[in-house]
């Protein structure tokens, strides 16, 4: 009796094929990352998503700018969304990245605190620091330093939500995400969905500023309102020119809104 023998190679492209599937299954409930500030993040403003490792010192450097910049011009304007990147050379930069995940499920205004929390402090969960600890002891240690950091009131809920196995999914979806977008390192960043040219250099806040002031000055030139715009003469307003003053005119009448002329 014969016996069937499938070949290594096929054997390993049918794991790897399931693997990929299953890998491409997950798609979260919501968009992945942490909404800077009270306001949601909207598309009628620049939109700055930012991809960090809470270990890495490229990130902890880039940080500071980049949040100066998106104080300067405030919500209305500014839009900003980061996006954990755990990095597989940093060793304890998965479990820092679901701490993010569980202080976010707990509290949303807690999760930024946390993160410039571990940028302060990140030298402590670097690999070396924690070469000859176990699993365990590193989470344990990620714990207790999150709970110092918000409060201790939060140790056990903080505790319950690394045993949620939804945690370490989200976690999973972010570092996922990142890798469906191209990014290979961090700080990443991405205008309006438009990757930034990566550099080694942190962009500074004189960069920011240089990056973000034409965007914003564009919104203040296209305003969302078509109404807006009937109160300028066709011949100042190159986007409205007088051919469509009747179309104009009909907006405004029935209240239609328009983006850039298109409507909405």
């Amino acid at each position: 009796m014969s016996k069937t023998i499938i070949p290594v190679t096929l054997l390993l492209f049918l794991v790897y094929t399931a693997v990929l599937v299953r890998s491409q299954s997950i798609v979260p409930a919501r968009y992945d990352g942490f909404v800077y500030g009270k306001h949601s993040a909207t598309m009628d403003t620049v939109l700055i998503e930012a991809f960090f490792d809470p270990v890495c010192p490229d990130s902890r450097d880039a940080w500071p700018p980049l949040k100066k910049a998106v104080d300067h011009y405030g919500s209305d304007l500014v839009s900003l969304i980061v996006h954990p990147f755990p990095l597989p050379y940093h060793d304890n930069a998965f479990v820092t990245s679901r701490a993010l995940h569980v202080v976010n499920e707990l509290n949303t205004s807690a999760t930024y605190h946390l993160m410039e929390a571990f940028f302060v402090h990140q030298e402590r969960f670097y690999n070396a620091q924690t070469l000859k600890m176990s699993r365990e002891t590193v989470l344990d240690q990620v714990i207790g330093f999150a709970s110092n950091a918000l409060g201790n009131s939060m140790q056990s809920a903080i505790k319950s939500g690394f045993a949620d196995s939804k945690t370490g999914t989200k976690t999973r979806v972010s570092f996922k995400y990142g890798c469906s977008r191209g990014v290979y390192g961090t700080p990443f960043f991405f205008v309006n969905g438009f990757l930034l040219p990566v550099s080694d250099d942190a962009i500074d806040y004189d960069g920011w500023r240089k990056i973000i002031d034409p965007l914003t000055k564009k919104q203040q030139r296209y305003p969302l309102s078509l109404k807006q715009h009937t109160r300028q003469d066709d011949s100042e307003n190159e986007d409205f020119p007088d051919k469509t003053t009747k179309l104009r005119n009909f907006c405004y009448k029935t209240d239609l809104f328009v983006w850039n002329g298109r409507a909405t």
